[in-house]
């Protein structure tokens, strides 16, 4: 069983490894999911793209992007799309570089799990990527106010059972760490 507690050496974190696995599992299909760098220019010119700004950014159609990057101006699509070419590769970046931060953490995992002392940098990583994979897997489950009802009322053969649970997990864990931080 995970536990997450402030010492004055940083925030130790213990996931016995089945844990750190899921953990390292997630991170690596949420880089998957936010892409390389490679892409985030699109076809902008090289120059732009070295400031961060891309030419042709426009909101995904598919959903967890959508959640993750959302419009800043809802009722502007204007301004929502000018906002995004200035913003969003520089996120994207700062979502890739917390999941790879979590991953080198998570290097560190034998086979009795993780024993790690976070400093403040690595916390805060963790707790922006746990963040990023609870809204992809909050996006996909449809997650709502009801949603631990609608749990309960799952078949244990259910494929969504056991991402509900990774769900659940994971909130207990995030939760954990900002105790710890705070």
């Amino acid at each position: 069983m995970s536990t997450v507690k402030k010492s004055r050496k940083g925030v130790v974190l213990r996931l016995e490894a089945e844990e750190a696995a899921l953990v390292r599992a997630l991170m690596e299909q949420l880089l998957e999911l936010l892409g390389s760098e490679e892409k985030d220019g699109g076809d902008a010119p090289d120059e732009l793209a070295s400031m961060g700004i891309a030419e042709n950014a426009e909101k995904s159609d598919d959903p967890v992007l959508a959640r993750l990057f959302p419009d800043a101006y809802r009722e502007d699509g204007e301004a929502a799309g000018e906002f995004r070419r200035y913003t969003e590769m520089g996120l994207r970046d700062g979502k890739r570089e917390a999941a790879e931060t979590v991953l080198g953490v998570l290097d560190g995992v034998t086979s009795g799990g993780l024993n790690a002392v976070l400093d403040p940098g690595q916390a805060q990583a963790w707790l922006k990527s746990l963040n990023d994979v609870r809204l992809a897997l909050g996006t996909r489950l449809d997650i709502t106010e009801e949603w631990y009802e609608e749990a309960e009322g799952l078949d244990p053969r259910d494929p969504r059972t056991a991402m509900f649970a990774a769900y659940d997990w994971l909130t207990m864990l995030q939760e954990s760490l900002v105790r710890a931080v705070w």
